[in-house]
Parts: C-alpha cells; sequence; structure tokens
C-alpha cells in the first residue's frame, strides 16, 4: 500500500511539473470557466480584447487580496498565481470608473463596480486615468472578478502568453 501511494504521488508530481514546464495551468477561479488552460506565447503586441494569463506585480495591495482570499497562491514572484483575465484597455486610453468602467467614452460591459466584496468588506476602486506606457488594464466580466476595477492598470511585463482552454466547465 505504501508503495502504491508514493507511485501515485510520484505520478502526480511529475504530471504537475509536466504541466508548469509545458505552460498548463489549472483554473480554479470563477473569473473565467474553470479547467485546464494553456498559456500560449504572445508573438505580437497585446491587443485590447485579448484574453490573458499575467502575473500580478508584488505590492501591499496584492498581499491584501491574497490575505482576504481574492487571489490563488502559485508561481509568480511574490507567490501569486497568475490571473487570467482579458486586456480591457491599452496605454494611453483613458478610464473613467464610478459605478462601471468607461475606457475612452464608452461603456465596459458587464463592468459594475462593487462597494463591498463579498464578506461585506468594503473594498476600494481604482481612480480615474490614463492608462500608463508599459501598463494594461485588465477586466473579467463576471462580476465579483478582482480585476483592475479595483488594482488599476499592472505591469505589463508580468503578462506571460495568451490564456488558450484546453478542457473547461463552466458550472
Amino acid at each position: 500500500m505504501i508503495m502504491l501511494v508514493g507511485a501515485a504521488s510520484m505520478i502526480i508530481a511529475g504530471a504537475a511539473v509536466a504541466g508548469l514546464i509545458g505552460g498548463y495551468r489549472l483554473n480554479l477561479t470563477p473569473s473565467e470557466p474553470l479547467g485546464l488552460w494553456w498559456i500560449e506565447r504572445l508573438n505580437r503586441p497585446v491587443e485590447a480584447g485579448d484574453l490573458v494569463f499575467v502575473c500580478p506585480p508584488v505590492n501591499p495591495l496584492f498581499e491584501q487580496a491574497r490575505r482576504r482570499g481574492y487571489l490563488r497562491r502559485g508561481l509568480c514572484a511574490g507567490g501569486f498565481a497568475p490571473l487570467i483575465k482579458t486586456v480591457a484597455a491599452l496605454p494611453g486610453q483613458r478610464i473613467e470608473i464610478n459605478d462601471h468602467v468607461v475606457i475612452d467614452g464608452r461603456s465596459l460591459d458587464l463592468s459594475a463596480v462593487l462597494k463591498t466584496d463579498g464578506e461585506g468588506r468594503a473594498i476600494a476602486s481604482f481612480p480615474d486615468g490614463v492608462v500608463p506606457p508599459g501598463y494594461l488594464f485588465l477586466h473579467s466580466s463576471f462580476a465579483s472578478s478582482y480585476d483592475s476595477r479595483y488594482f488599476g492598470p499592472i505591469p505589463a511585463a508580468g503578462l506571460l502568453g495568451l490564456a488558450r482552454p484546453v478542457i473547461i466547465f463552466d458550472p
């Protein structure tokens, strides 16, 4: 029995390492469908509308988000898991945030801004501004998603690639 458990553990660990090296990731958050995703190398400039994997920057805002349970642990700097989000705005685009997000004067669909999280704790939205050079404004259509509505634009240097579904399900 011990040998069977040991062998199973080695197989699972090997599959996990192979997945990480091969660019595969499990998404266990509701921002995008649950399941197995692949990170495809981006061989062109990032565009608005791209669904991407990105490592969040290490800063107090993201540390608080992890403590509150908005983010998972993972292999990005600071121990964060990569985020799967849609690029909603690029450098130079103007962002206005009130009860929803407006980009260059156009309302972003499914972008209601919440005042509290699922536990009733206050959550601040990002102030209006222009996406600076080298940054991306990210969005998820999931109503409770922790995205740039709350943390603002993040460095494009954290971009890992396009997010491609492999085996997913939407509960």
